[in-house]
């Protein structure tokens, strides 16, 4: 039962939700008095919101219409190489991290940018290698071909 809630909260969500929080708390109440600047980082930070939300929802939907998981700590059902998945083999992940990075702009979190590559290490350390690990063990020759097509981030 414990192992069962601690796979459940140890999802990358939940670990980007809690970064998010830290880069705004840091923004409220230990700014500093330092900033990005006026308008740049506002219009940098939406963009990357914007395109990390849009990488989340096209691999979610290539991963439903491919009939496979979502869940990290899953096995897949099928290796998804088509639609966003030819471009890089993390995009969810990779999302995750634009989301993290756009948000710490737009809200002036300057002290939070190191955030961005913690999360980055964790995600990697806690979900794609293991993950990779997982379809490398299952799919094989496959999984190795598209490794030698397909970057990991992009």
């Amino acid at each position: 039962m414990t192992e069962t809630r601690s796979r459940w909260f140890d999802l990358p969500p939940v670990w980007l939700v809690v970064a998010l929080v830290l880069a705004w708390v840091q923004a409220r109440y230990f700014s500093m008095g330092l900033s990005f600047g006026p308008v740049w980082a506002d219009l940098l930070g939406g963009l990357l919101v914007g395109g990390g939300i849009l990488l989340m929802a096209l691999a979610i939907y290539e991963m439903r219409r491919q009939k496979t998981t979502i869940h990290p700590h899953h096995d897949s059902a099928r290796l998804v190489q088509s639609g966003i998945f030819s471009r890089t083999r993390n995009p969810i992940y990779l999302g995750d991290v634009m989301v993290l990075a756009g948000l710490i702009l737009y809200w002036d979190a300057v002290l939070a940018l190191p955030l961005v590559p913690l999360f980055l290490w964790l995600l990697e350390r806690r979900f794609v290698i293991p993950e990779e690990n997982r379809l490398r063990r299952i799919f094989r020759m496959d999984f190795a071909k598209y490794c030698e097509k397909v970057r990991r981030w992009m």
